[in-house]
């Protein structure tokens, strides 16, 4: 699976073990300096297993979803069909329908599979579909999925998940075979137990894995997988429009400095020290890390050349989106006056590559963050 070096348990920050900053960088300026600004590499949060499980739920973002508020286009006429098929769903799952008896007829729990392109609603759709259903649906991304199983084991993931009468996986998605055999084996054992099955994914459950690993050695597996979901294609155009907002112009390293140190719950850091703390704190931690943050401004914005790292930093992109955090993102000369800082993010060779759509997604989620970033400092979105 692709994630950092296990670090499940956790240990408080300790800001002193760091290595010293340059003067300026981050949250240590010199004396006489602004106001200090704590700095989100020094925050390792602790996080027990059953936290986890508690943080299965709709994210922030869209709490605010549901069908009603769901605008099919209809220009895209698969829109409107799949939110009918899925408050079909809905109403066999909300609160007060019985779960089939021991000696009832046998029948499948509903597993709907949502495949399309960045921004057209679908995990609008999977939110409005864990809020009807309510407290008996989990909700989280394929990531956190695998996370879970590796901080309680595979067997104890299953018995906590198979108390749930739905469980909604977004952004499904296959990096390693690892997470191949893990996840077939885990969708099996949830339908098994009647448990109903919801994902959204960028990429046809036949294709996945392909680009990242020898997929076709693991084709079984992928089938099994493919066969258990009812496939719904989700048409339609990024309603954030991130084409133009993927090409946020970075701003003056002083606004942002200003504007994190007069905002309560901002972190600033330069980018290259949050990349080596991201090495250093499991992914399954990064929404914990950000509890009580309000903004996230980063210096020295350059392109991220280490596959790993991007990774890494998309997951971050993700928790960050989650939880609706404005970020800053000031100029450097690694930019070399390029108009977009988001997009200067990730190398051409990762935006062509088997995880080309992660990063896409991160360019569209960031781009968005930081035009709520930009608005804060008073000047125009772009």
């Amino acid at each position: 699976m692709t994630a950092a070096p296990p670090d499940l348990a956790g240990t408080p920050s300790d800001p002193s073990s760091r290595p010293a900053a340059a003067p300026g960088a981050g949250s240590r300026p010199a004396t006489g300096a602004a106001p200090q600004v704590r700095a989100l590499a020094d925050i390792r949060p602790v996080v027990p297993p059953t936290r986890l499980l508690a943080d299965l739920v709709p994210p922030r973002h869209f709490s605010d979803a549901r069908f009603a508020t769901y605008r099919a286009n209809p220009a895209f006429p698969s829109q409107a069909r799949v939110v009918a098929r899925l408050e079909e769903v809905a109403a066999q799952l909300a609160p007060g329908k019985a779960r089939r008896g021991l000696f009832a007829r046998r029948k499948a729990a509903p597993a709907i599979y949502m495949d399309g392109g960045f921004g057209v609603g679908k995990t609008h759709l999977l939110t409005s579909l864990a809020h009807v259903v309510g407290p008996d649906a989990a909700y989280g991304t394929f990531v956190e999925y695998t996370n879970l199983v590796g901080a309680l084991g595979f067997q104890a993931t299953v018995d906590a998940l198979a108390t749930k009468r739905l469980v909604c996986i977004d952004e499904f998605e296959l990096d390693d075979p690892g997470d191949t055999v893990l996840t077939s084996r885990l969708l099996r054992e949830l339908a098994d137990r009647d448990v109903a099955l919801a994902a959204t994914s960028n990429t046809l459950p036949g294709s996945l894995g392909e680009g990242r690993f020898a997929a076709e050695d693991f084709l079984r597996e992928i089938q099994a997988m493919a066969a258990r979901f009812e496939v719904m294609r989700v048409d339609g155009e990024d309603y954030r429009h991130r084409a133009v907002v993927t090409e946020t112009r970075p701003l003056p390293a002083d606004v942002v400095a200003r504007v994190a140190a007069e905002r309560p719950g901002a972190t600033l850091d330069p980018l290259d020290d949050v990349l080596d703390h991201l090495r250093h704190v499991h992914p399954s931690k990064y929404g914990a890390m950000l509890d009580d943050v309000t903004l996230v401004a980063l210096t020295g914005v350059h392109p991220v050349t280490e596959q790993s790292a991007a990774l890494r930093l998309v997951v971050l992109v993700d928790r960050l989106y989650d939880r609706d955090v404005p970020v800053l993102l000031a100029d450097s000369p690694a930019l070399d006056g390029a108009a977009g800082a988001t997009a200067a993010l990730f190398t051409e060779d990762m935006l062509r590559g088997g995880y080309r759509k992660k990063y896409f997604r991160a360019l569209s989620r960031l781009g968005s963050l930081a035009e709520d970033g930009r608005a804060l400092t008073g000047g125009p979105a772009v």
